[in-house]
């Protein structure tokens, strides 16, 4: 199986439910870094970029955005004569100075590969995704990267093995282990494998047009697969609970699309460990000279449940967001700026900050390091993106965050500088192959003015 992986580089099938809508069979997706997939088109007017960081999840990605009629296949053959396949290879070089001034450093090959039937009886489909990443360089004492296991060790695993289940053309069904993508439990494929889940769930839309619909999913998710793990483990181990307790969580939201206007909110709940509330709203408002100014605001509420088993005290918190963002053609530039409560955890004025522990955190200030989520925390973001001429393929954005000190002893204030440069090869030969090239810089202030660097460069090669 390793050398069939190694060979066939592969990519994970479409996520289910709660997930940005899914490329049609057999083309695989590619992570972006904050900046829209490119598609070939007619005209070399290159697409706005987007600000969503690589890895996390916003609301209004979080739920199928078009009939599930349109993600089956339009032959007529079903069941094993119209499995599809999609594969896909990953590279990926890391480096990371911490800020105890330990190295980690690992290169890495692999990706992922999976297949996907039609539909038996025009009800049920199966799906199955392995993924591996292999050492290319992982000197031992520079351990530490998400590419590789402990002890720089490699690993290959089966991540997604599912059942789809077609209720109605506008109603899906997933049991199984799967990709699963909303803002507090998500893939977050930004390294060599995404996290996956255990999932019992339903996804569904109602409204036939782009400018006007509502779509919704309710999910029972059962245990996590981590990034670099073998194994799939309790919702409630990955989250920090004491050895011995395993609790899942349930999941329901929607998201309504109607004009230039999007809202949503998604609830997670895990019996006597954590309640996390979450939503969000967008609204584009379109300006002189095909401008348009997109306005964004988010809300998380996180507080213990029950027994409280997680720490063995109450605790809750909460984060408000905002961003405004400047669409100019191929340019984008953003402003946020979150806060984060002190939180309280046992007794007022002890702080706790967002838990985040399934997954890429969904906070506007939260980048490629830090997540600027901390007790008492206040962070600003300023960011801008550049899109060239489409047959280029390449993309660019740059960013700051300040963050100021945490309502939290020995915690300090941060800053950080980030850099993406991302380049997409053009239809032909080389098509379905991206780069990307990742710079971050932390600085954070205190006794001994601490510092942390990161150097990420990133292969893609999807089988087309």
């Amino acid at each position: 199986m390793l050398a069939a992986l190694l060979l066939m580089a592969m990519h994970e099938t479409p996520v289910w439910a709660l997930d940005v809508a899914a490329p049609e069979p057999p083309a695989a997706t590619t992570p972006t870094a904050s900046i829209d997939a490119r598609t070939p088109i007619d005209s070399d007017e290159p697409e706005t970029p987007n600000s969503t960081e690589l890895g996390h999840t916003q609301m209004s990605d979080s739920f199928l955005n078009r009939p599930i009629a349109t993600l089956l296949h339009e032959s007529s053959l079903v069941g094993l004569r119209d499995t599809t396949f999609d594969a896909q290879l990953r590279s990926y070089y890391y480096d990371r100075d911490n800020m105890d001034h330990t190295t980690s450093l690992a290169w890495t090959l692999g990706g992922s590969a999976g297949v996907k039937t039609g539909y038996f009886g025009d009800f049920v489909a199966l799906g199955a995704t392995g993924y591996t990443s292999q050492r290319l360089v992982g000197p031992l004492d520079e351990d530490g990267t998400p590419l590789l296991q402990p002890g720089q060790k490699p690993y290959t695993v089966l991540g997604e093995l599912y059942g789809e289940f077609k209720v109605t053309d506008q109603v899906l069904a997933t049991v199984g282990d799967r990709g699963f993508n909303t803002p507090f439990i998500n893939t977050q494929d930004a390294v060599m494998t995404p996290y996956t889940y255990l999932v019992y769930g339903l996804q569904g839309k109602i409204g036939s047009t782009e400018d006007r619909a509502l779509s919704f999913g309710a999910a029972y998710v059962d245990k996590i697969k981590e990034r670099n793990s073998e194994d799939f483990e309790s919702m409630a181990t990955a989250a920090g609970a004491p050895a011995g307790v395993t609790r899942g969580v349930s999941v329901a939201g929607a998201n309504y699309k109607v004009g230039q206007l999007s809202i949503g909110a998604v609830e997670y709940y895990s019996a006597d460990i954590i309640n996390i509330a979450y939503s969000e709203m967008r609204y584009a408002i379109a300006l002189p000279d095909n401008m348009q100014l997109l306005l964004h605001a988010q809300y998380t509420d996180e507080r213990s449940t029950g027994e409280n088993l997680l720490t063995g005290k109450f605790f809750s918190t909460h984060m408000v967001g905002l961003k405004t963002e400047l669409a100019m053609g191929p340019a984008l530039f953003t402003m946020a700026r979150t806060l984060t409560a002190v939180g309280t955890i046992g007794s007022p004025g002890s702080g706790t900050g967002i838990l985040s522990p399934w997954g890429g955190y969904a906070g506007y200030t939260a980048v490629m390091i830090e997540n600027f989520d901390r007790a008492g925390e206040n962070a600003t973001l300023l960011r801008a993106a550049y899109n060239f001429p489409s047959p280029t393929g390449l993309s660019v954005y740059g960013l700051w965050v300040n963050g100021s000190t945490p309502n939290v002893v020995s915690q300090y204030a941060q800053q950080e500088y980030d850099a993406t440069v991302q380049w997409s090869a053009p239809s032909g030969v080389l098509n379905g192959l991206e780069l990307l090239a990742r710079f971050a810089h932390v600085s954070q202030e205190g006794p001994s003015n601490e510092h942390q660097t990161q150097v990420r460069f990133i292969l893609y090669y999807t089988f087309r």
